[in-house]
């Protein structure tokens, strides 16, 4: 009868502590933060070709992941830099349609985030750079009456692999992640 006992309090100990503590996510999951962004489908650019009024403009990353421009068509661009792309174009334009293309590429607006769980009102948002999870939430209309308010998981695309970690309210949240607000269990 003690040893039924002890294990149920030793095992009761055990489920608790996990409620309270979570293991830190993977290291390559903070290592994102610190990389160059990768583009991605939704993403829309804004190319500039100087003195090429017709070529310069806002382009989409398809679903695909691929951009469409006039004169040279697809540009793959999914896992690739701003400024990987902006080689891309150069080269494209450069094999038989200018001479000596000046382009620029930058981020007109990045891919959206996704929050769900216990919000008030889980989606699709737009990311603002310099977003954190705590921010994320108050987007999506605030934590709901049952949510964990300590944590989050976040979802995100690292090196090609999909991680999830658990952070805090502070952590950044990146463009394409999935954050999702627990239930709390008291």
């Amino acid at each position: 009868m003690r040893v039924a006992r002890a294990a149920s309090v030793a095992l009761t100990a055990c489920l608790l502590a996990g409620c309270v503590t979570s293991a830190p996510p993977p290291p390559a999951f903070h290592a994102a933060l610190n990389q160059d962004y990768r583009l991605d489908a939704g993403d829309r650019l804004r190319i500039t070709v100087f003195e090429q009024e017709s070529l310069t403009s806002i382009y989409a990353v398809d679903k695909a992941g691929y951009l469409s421009l006039p004169l040279i068509g697809s540009v793959p661009a999914r896992g690739k830099t701003p400024d990987e792309v902006r080689a891309a174009v150069t080269a494209a334009l450069r094999n038989g349609f200018l001479r000596d293309p000046d382009v620029s590429v930058q981020v007109e607006q990045y891919r959206p985030f996704f929050v769900m769980g216990e919000v008030t009102t889980g989606g699709q948002y737009s990311y603002v750079p310099g977003m954190t999870v705590q921010n994320a939430v108050a987007i999506a209309g605030g934590f709901s009456a049952r949510a964990e308010k300590r944590t989050v998981d976040i979802t995100r695309q690292v090196n090609g692999k999909v991680i999830t970690g658990r952070v805090l309210l502070s952590d950044p949240v990146l463009p394409g992640d999935t954050i999702t607000i627990r239930e709390r269990l008291f």
